[in-house]
């Protein structure tokens, strides 16, 4: 049986653009693809807004706890996709890097941040067809 590809989304705080890209993932991946997401420093909580966004498409991310970005994260990912935030992450070979420069959630209401689930949803979706029909 083939390995299942990891995927592992990094913004800062962990809270909002890399939870909402992993609940994406998670949701079109059907379990096909394995999903990380951490934060170079987390936040205490998922960002409310995000929440309420994803929560309009019935996912729901408010159980989630905002996590710590560590080497073995990176390691054990086959694609490592920062969320337009200037983390630095440990480097690999053999990993694929990608930079998703996404507008930052944080203090910003449902409203504001329904485009910017819209384009991480555009791009998970993207991101699941290339891996699984590669």
């Amino acid at each position: 049986m083939a390995r299942t590809p990891e995927v592992l989304f990094v913004c800062v705080h962990n809270a909002g653009r890399s939870q909402m890209a992993a609940a994406l993932l998670q949701h079109y991946s059907l379990g096909r693809i394995a999903v990380r997401s951490a934060g170079s420093e987390p936040a205490e909580k998922v960002n409310p807004a995000a929440a309420a966004a994803l929560a309009e498409w019935g996912l729901d991310i408010t159980a989630e706890v905002p996590g710590k970005l560590s080497t073995e994260d990176v390691e054990a990912s086959d694609v490592v996709i920062t969320m337009g935030c200037g983390d630095t992450c440990p480097v690999f070979p053999g990993k694929r890097y990608l930079d998703w420069p996404l507008e930052d959630p944080a203090g910003q209401g449902v409203e504001a941040v329904r485009p910017i689930r819209d384009e991480i949803d555009r791009r998970v979706r993207g991101l699941v067809a290339e891996i699984l029909d590669a």
